[in-house]
């Protein structure tokens, strides 16, 4: 089985699940991306108004889940967990890619994650189209 390994955590200002937004907010609060000391000097080379594409983990999540019948794109029907950006799946990872708001001694300020405060930050990609 493949391992995974935080690299850091992510601070948002929401503390229950049912307080995150459904998907990340361009104009949403500003959240902090901050590094474990180790992994602090891998965000050299980023800049300013970049995009990057954020992986982090869900936690408290029902990873039984194959099918859904609330969000957005279900309409109240049955859809499958892969068609929504729900936090229950079976492997909860997280994926958002946004533009860098500032870079800060181990620390990135970007805006609108749809996390809870605390969650795992798992890796950090320059982010491509």
């Amino acid at each position: 089985m493949a391992e995974l390994n935080q690299i850091g955590c992510i601070k948002t200002p929401y503390k229950r699940l049912e307080d995150c937004p459904n998907n990340t907010q361009s104009d949403g609060p500003e959240c902090e991306v901050i590094l474990d000391a180790a992994f602090a000097p891998g965000l050299n080379g980023l800049r300013v108004g970049q995009s990057v594409l954020l992986l982090y983990w869900f936690e408290g999540v029902d990873r039984t889940l194959v099918t859904q019948a609330h969000g957005p794109r279900a309409d109240g029907r049955e859809v499958g967990t892969f068609a929504l950006r729900s936090p229950h799946r079976p492997n909860p990872i997280a994926a958002s890619t946004v533009p860098i708001q500032w870079i800060a001694e181990g620390k990135l300020g970007v805006r609108g994650l749809d996390c809870l405060n605390g969650t795992k930050l798992l890796d950090i990609k320059p982010a491509t189209r």
